[in-house]
């Protein structure tokens, strides 16, 4: 299927592209004529967290990657994110970063939604019950030192204008930051480009959804006062602020005033981030000293499809959402953990290009649970008219005394709770996420680090087929009598109560390859 195709006066070819580093096209590329596609390789367009941690993925697997990204060789402090949840926190711990990572942040074991609603943390099945206050900034400093000891290619300064696909791969039609114009390609592609997405531009797939909040502010302020949280956040009235901490003496602001509606273009002025704050959370704690302001407004959106042909979609180029419950960066990180793998399965010649299909079907439905989700809080937050507010009222009466709705509602917003569908007759197991076990020799987690299956069995198994590279075999630390073979994502592929040698390597044989 062919997208939008840019025609370019010079034709260029990244192939053997292997430069890191501050470069534009004109600087990497060598004038080649296109040839057949390497097999093999990948590109992915936007070195956001979810970019980098996807690229990383893959040149682990010994994927050939190129990372194409038109911001400058820069991580900008100016993000939006603020907050790694306990699924989130078990990927990275898969890929040996959440410990320094957890140095890094402020852990918080509850997080109040609005009003009198809390739900508590300290009690999630993971070894991460707890929320990690952290700025997006630390989260992509840490996934792009894996990305570039792994082997990524980076290339900064460079758009996508354009994109076409056949059976045997994708071109790329790229331009560089003096104008110059060229072609990338690759086996697949896959756009993190974010909200604006050129990549789904090129594809031809729309962004269905509205605006849902106008002209918030955000503010990046020294306080004289220091909040008695590490988040601080509420809503009264019309107005609702939220505060958190980078690290560095400077804290983050969020704030929005219904009464406040006008474009991003208008000038902030700090006391309008202050008055916000005092509506809100009864005082501005002495802000000052803005080094940043700016306004934007949040969407709620989903691509109808995450994948076209040999290209792909992930994180915010295939869905955005209001940032109440910081689920924004997590949901797009686990999009990558979940296509990762499956991509350097197909490309390494171990599964059928069938397996990219579950993508979608895996990570489309979680996409749109997150847009009710985060949307529902944000709506009640903000509720103003008698009948919303009587709502509000009987929903935090009834999550806050009803155990198991405010486990789900915990495992919504941690992501540990959402689980994927299973074939027809498949174990009960098949599909759920899998908890960091202990193994006789260490715990799953580590064992999952390098990208690979870990099959888990009550009695030594003996891989013959020298798949060492994509499989480990662990043994159970006390007397479970399940076999399980868990995803590199952290999920069952398979499972049995009681399982011979023979079933298991059929299993092993089905889901590795």
């Amino acid at each position: 299927m062919n997208g939008n195709t840019r025609n370019t006066r010079n034709v260029h070819n990244i192939e053997t592209m292997g430069t890191t580093g501050n470069t534009g096209v004109a600087e990497v590329v060598r004038m080649r004529t296109l040839k057949a596609v390497p097999p093999g390789s990948v590109i992915v367009v936007g070195s956001g967290p979810t970019g980098l941690l996807l690229a990383g993925d893959l040149a682990t697997a010994g994927v050939p990657v190129t990372l194409v990204e038109k911001r400058p060789h820069k991580i900008s402090n100016l993000s939006r994110a603020f907050v790694l949840h306990a699924r989130t926190l078990e990927q990275l711990d898969a890929r040996g970063l959440a410990d320094g990572l957890e140095r890094k942040g402020q852990a918080l074991d509850r997080i109040r939604l609005f009003g009198g609603l809390t739900v508590a943390l300290d009690t999630l099945p993971s070894r991460f019950n707890q929320l990690l206050v952290i700025p997006q900034y630390e989260v992509e400093k840490a996934l792009q030192r894996r990305a570039e000891d792994a082997g990524v290619r980076f290339v900064y300064e460079t758009e996508v204008t354009g994109l076409s696909q056949d059976a045997d791969g994708v071109i790329l039609e790229v331009r560089g930051r003096e104008g110059e114009s060229g072609q990338l390609r690759a086996a697949y592609v896959v756009g993190t480009d974010g909200m604006r997405s050129a990549v789904r531009a090129a594809v031809g797939l729309s962004f269905p959804g509205k605006s849902v909040i106008r002209s918030v502010v955000l503010a990046d302020v020294r306080l004289d006062e220091e909040p008695e949280s590490v988040l601080t956040a509420d809503a009264v009235g019309d107005a609702f602020a939220f505060i958190a901490p980078f690290g560095d003496g400077y804290y983050r602001v969020i704030g929005w005033h219904r009464g406040r509606d006008v474009p991003d273009s208008e000038p902030l002025e700090l006391d309008e981030v202050k008055e916000i704050a005092r509506l809100a959370l009864g005082r501005d704690y002495g802000m000052r000293d803005a080094r940043w302001m700016s306004r934007f407004h949040s969407d709620e959106r989903q691509a109808p499809a995450y994948r076209v042909g040999r290209v792909f979609l992930a994180g915010d180029a295939a869905h955005v959402h209001t940032p109440a419950g910081g689920q924004g960066m997590n949901t797009g990180l686990q999009d990558a953990a979940n296509l990762s793998w499956k991509l350097a399965l197909v490309v390494n010649g171990h599964a059928d290009t069938a397996l990219l299909d579950t993508y979608q079907a895996e990570r489309h439905p979680v996409g749109k649970s997150v847009l009710r989700s985060s949307g529902g809080i944000v709506r009640l937050a903000m509720a103003k008219r008698p009948w919303t507010l009587a709502l509000r009222a009987g929903l935090t009466t009834f999550l806050n005394h009803v155990g198991p709705a405010r486990r789900k509602a915990a495992g919504q917003i941690t992501g540990i709770g959402y689980a994927y569908g299973a074939p027809r007759g498949s174990h009960r197991l098949t599909g759920t996420r899998v908890p960091d076990v202990a193994l006789e020799i260490g715990r799953l987690y580590e064992a999952l680090r390098g990208g690979r299956f870990v099959l888990i069995t009550p009695e030594a198994y003996d891989d013959r087929q020298d798949r060492k590279d994509r499989l480990t075999v662990e043994r159970w630390a006390g007397d479970r009598r399940t076999t399980v073979l868990v995803r590199p994502d952290g999920y069952v592929a398979w499972a049995a109560e009681s399982a011979d040698p023979a079933a298991i390597e059929a299993a092993v044989a089905a889901h590795v390859g």
